[in-house]
């Protein structure tokens, strides 16, 4: 099946803000193929909809520090940034009624999925060898400290040697 927008362009656009997976007005407006004043126009009529956990409005230091990472130059200069939940997501479906909406937030909804699953494995993962470790901590004692030591960061070994061509004085 092909998608109308790549999982993966999707979860580019995918935030964490104040612990919550998110995502910037100006990204969706992008993705429904609407100015994001239209797209905060149709929320603002529609705010019943839209719970106070379901949009986070930036502060100005939260749109700095996004705005570093962020390509788009124009975020810093915003007077406002709202970010949208999951749930935010899913009830923009409901104001937004083109076809190409209904398509995107299917889209955005499978990626929000795919990242939960992603999520919980690994999470699984650290789980199982917490308790193979508690199981066999005896009998492969060595193995589990060379696995702690691999997943260690790496230790500061002191000055780093210079490399390459050095004139003398």
């Amino acid at each position: 099946m092909k998608h109308l927008i790549p999982l993966e362009v999707i979860e580019s656009k995918i935030l964490l803000i104040r612990g919550h997976k998110v995502m910037l007005d100006r990204d969706l407006a992008r993705l429904y193929d609407v100015e994001t004043r239209v797209l905060n126009q149709a929320v603002k009529r529609n705010i019943d909809h839209f719970s106070d956990d379901f949009i986070i409005v930036l502060t100005r230091d939260e749109i700095r520090r996004i705005s570093q990472f962020v390509i788009s130059s124009d975020l810093k200069f915003s007077k406002s940034v709202m970010a949208f939940t999951e749930e935010g997501v899913a009830m923009l479906s409901g104001i937004l009624r083109s076809q190409r909406a209904i398509q995107v937030n299917i889209a955005i909804m499978r990626t929000f999925v795919k990242l939960r699953r992603l999520m919980n494995s690994h999470a699984d993962l650290a789980r199982k060898l917490e308790e193979l470790e508690k199981k066999y901590d005896s009998q492969f004692k060595s193995v589990f400290d060379a696995i702690k030591m691999l997943m260690a960061p790496a230790a500061d070994s002191g000055p780093k040697k210079t490399i390459g061509f050095r004139p003398e004085k």
